[in-house]
């Protein structure tokens, strides 16, 4: 069976000097303040389009490597994962060019080697990847603890 997941915005004003909020439906994620210099400039403690995308790529990563290892008999104790969506001028627009994901894990039994072979499969696999791919270019560093 399919899942759905819906957010709503809610914009006023020009791109420049208008606001909004974004939430999602499900309750977990309370009404975020966003505006177009949160995205180009300081945060100032506001949210944006790509640091949503980079917590939804963080958490779809974290889940895909953590199977990915237990199906080679490598359960994960424990795996901390950042994600970095970079949002630049392309031309006359502005585009996701690259997200960047660090991964750091204990995982016993496993060598640096297929560690970083897992994580590297598990950034080609998620769902969020996949959703990416061919438009922004994902980089993945891993580090066995």
């Amino acid at each position: 069976m399919a899942a759905q997941r819906t957010a709503q915005a809610v914009w006023e004003g020009d791109l420049l000097h208008g606001h909004g909020t974004v939430k999602g439906t499900s309750g977990a994620i309370s009404e975020l303040p966003i505006s177009w210099s949160a995205r180009t400039e300081a945060s100032g403690g506001k949210t944006s389009p790509e640091e949503l995308l980079a917590a939804a790529h963080a958490a779809c990563f974290s889940m895909a490597f953590s199977n990915g290892l237990a199906k080679s008999q490598h359960p994960a104790k424990r795996l901390a994962v950042s994600a970095t969506a970079t949002f630049d001028k392309v031309g006359d627009g502005w585009k996701v060019t690259t997200m960047e994901i660090q991964v750091t894990g204990q995982v016993p039994g496993i060598s640096a080697a297929d560690f970083e072979a897992a994580a590297k499969a598990a950034g080609a696999g998620c769902p969020i990847s996949g959703a990416l791919k061919g438009n922004v270019e994902i980089r993945v560093q891993a580090k066995l603890e």
